[in-house]
């Protein structure tokens, strides 16, 4: 009888024993299937045009700066990198937060998940209403739009990040504006490139293009001098010219005019400083340095110069006393590869604006060809021509290589190479006398190879 228990109560062991192990094994089976759809995995994102298997590892980077076709270059497709930038828009030209970046229902979760250790976001939402737009997973748009002011014909050439949040812009949305000017050169060159400036609206493009002292569409060749001239000429002509006299206008007279306000504060200490306290004659106002020859030339026959007006200098401590006449910078003599903040200053630029300029030409390791400048960040355009047209460019220092030659370190610092450092580093070592071949297989945008050219022999 205890026999067959004891046989009994082991055979149910084996059975309960042999039923744990089919549940043990069942539920090590499924989650080698589903596991890595419940856990995230990091891995690598590489660049979909990597040919022959090899890949690059994606390294840190703002998503703010990623066009459409970098955008499917980490794999997304033409679809959903148009989408994230228009997302991008709605919230107001930048993204703020990884969370933020996250809600955009053209990134999955897994792919969140594979980006966000790279992304330069901070992890959560600034608590503001800055950005003017609040993004829902349904796609709404929860925000009451700012109405544009307009203060009537503008050239946005000469615009700053300021003047366009004065019109109704966001601080960033102003910022972009500019960076997109940059991009084109440092002029919109039309209203059709204007126009496809991701930030503007089609209901803010149709509020601004009556405004705007553009040409309709772009000229043949938009690098030609004469036509950046001929644009600025159109936004001077569209002032309305009565008798003045020069002793009597304030910054905001000479703004009236048609110069910009840096322009306007030179006049101003020009006539305080040097002029103490007065024109005395047409000639006193030609000898400004920031008024140009045309500029002169358009103002003269309006000018009055009426000796009650005269008066003692007026202090203007914003602006640092210029130097005497026999210490002036000769601008017709001066390198725009050596001309040091000082100069710029007394030229009649901006502190931020001459630390911009040195900054940038010391990133380059020099210009190449004036036109530069005007990339500069926060660059008065105006005033850049006036240099550009007054000012030598001397290139004999600047130092050029090949794209099989050129330094590690300087292709990732250099602004025209570093996007693409990484690409000619890992190719030219597979094709190290092919530079042809190089160029075909970094695929650069002509307008990128165009700039690096600028460096290279």
């Amino acid at each position: 009888m205890s026999t067959t228990l004891q046989f009994s109560v082991e055979k149910k062991q084996v059975i309960l024993l042999g039923f744990l192990a089919v549940i043990t094994f069942t539920g090590i089976f499924f989650y080698s299937k589903t596991g890595a759809a419940d856990v995230p995995v990091m891995q690598d994102v590489v660049f979909e045009e990597m040919k022959d298997g090899q890949s690059i590892a994606l390294m840190e980077f703002d998503p703010n700066d990623f066009d459409k076709k970098q955008w499917m270059n980490i794999g997304f497709t033409e679809k959903q990198a148009s989408t994230i930038l228009k997302y991008k828009e709605v919230v107001g030209g930048a993204f703020t937060s990884k969370a933020q970046f996250q809600k955009c229902y053209a990134v999955s979760e897994e792919k969140y998940n594979a980006l966000a250790p790279y992304l330069l976001l901070p992890e959560k939402e600034v608590e503001s209403n800055n950005h003017g737009s609040n993004y829902t997973k349904r796609g709404s748009v929860n925000h009451a739009r700012k109405e544009l002011t307009i203060p009537g014909k503008f050239n946005p050439d000469t615009y700053s990040s300021a003047q366009w949040e004065n019109i109704g812009f966001s601080a960033r949305q102003a910022a972009a504006i500019v960076k997109y000017r940059q991009y084109l050169g440092g002029s919109f060159l039309s209203k059709e490139k204007f126009r496809d400036c991701f930030i503007i609206s089609e209901e803010n493009y149709r509020k601004l293009a009556p405004y705007l002292l553009l040409p309709e569409t772009s000229p043949a060749n938009p690098g030609q001098k004469e036509f950046d001239v001929n644009h600025i000429k159109q936004a001077k002509q569209a002032v309305q010219l009565k008798p003045f006299d020069p002793n009597i206008l304030d910054a905001e007279g000479w703004k009236a005019l048609g110069f910009s306000e840096k322009q306007a504060a030179v006049i101003m200490n020009y006539k305080n400083k040097i002029l103490k306290g007065s024109f005395k004659t047409a000639d006193d106002l030609k000898n400004c340095f920031v008024v140009s020859e045309d500029q002169f030339k358009r103002l003269a026959p309006y000018l009055i110069l009426n000796p009650e007006n005269n008066h003692p200098a007026v202090e203007t401590p914003a602006l640092p006393a210029p130097k005497s006449s026999a210490e002036q910078t000769d601008f017709s003599q001066t390198d725009l590869n050596q001309i040091t903040y000082d100069q710029l200053t007394e030229f009649g630029f901006d502190s931020r604006a001459a630390k911009n300029f040195i900054a940038f030409r010391k990133k380059l390791g020099g210009f190449v060809n004036a036109q530069q400048i005007f990339e500069s960040y926060d660059i008065d355009r105006t005033l850049a021509e006036q240099l550009v047209a007054t000012a030598l460019l001397n290139t004999a220092q600047v130092e050029k290589y090949t794209l099989l030659d050129a330094p590690e370190s300087w292709l990732k610092t250099h602004p025209y190479f570093k996007y693409s450092a990484d690409k000619i580093v890992y190719w030219r070592l597979s094709h190290p006398d092919d530079e042809k071949k190089i160029w075909k297989l970094i695929k650069v945008k002509p307008e990128y190879e165009a700039k690096m050219k600028l460096y290279l022999r």
